[in-house]
């Protein structure tokens, strides 16, 4: 029988899509809610320490608090080529990407990280992510989609 198992997370980051012709052309902030679930079956052995679970909810936090939040929490993140460029030199917080900095986008690369980092446990997979940008406005990921 398989589970779903979900874990959530809340970080605060700043971007600005350049070119975009609306409001978030400039420089402001969000406070996102990332939603992650994982499927598969429960481990049966009696003898290992996460009998009984799916996935340790510990090891999801290791490696969002690990590999995700270094990348997204309190950052300003804009793209390579951004009217921005040379803001880091007032803060290090500043973060680059070659892709331009949405939701569904960053997104996209927490997918990356998460299935990269999970992938030698075949007994689990990524099934599901969330990405909450407001109160209601979010992009969602399914494996299934693809």
């Amino acid at each position: 029988m398989k589970i779903r198992v979900t874990k959530e997370f809340d970080f605060e980051a700043a971007h600005a899509l350049d070119g975009y012709s609306g409001k978030c052309k400039d420089i402001h902030g969000h406070s996102y809610h990332l939603t992650v679930t994982f499927l598969g079956e429960t481990i049966k052995n009696n003898n290992l320490s996460h009998c009984g679970m799916v996935v340790d909810f510990g090891d999801i936090k290791a490696v969002v608090k690990d590999k995700i939040e270094p990348l997204f929490d309190h950052r300003l993140i804009l793209r390579k080529d951004s009217r921005f460029k040379g803001l880091e030199a007032q803060n290090e917080r500043i973060r680059y990407v070659d892709y331009q900095p949405t939701c569904e986008n960053m997104l996209m690369e927490i997918v990356e990280i998460l299935a990269k980092e999970f992938s030698n446990n075949k007994n689990i997979s990524l099934c599901a992510a969330l990405l909450r940008e407001t109160a209601n406005s979010y992009a969602e990921w399914y494996k299934e989609d693809q």
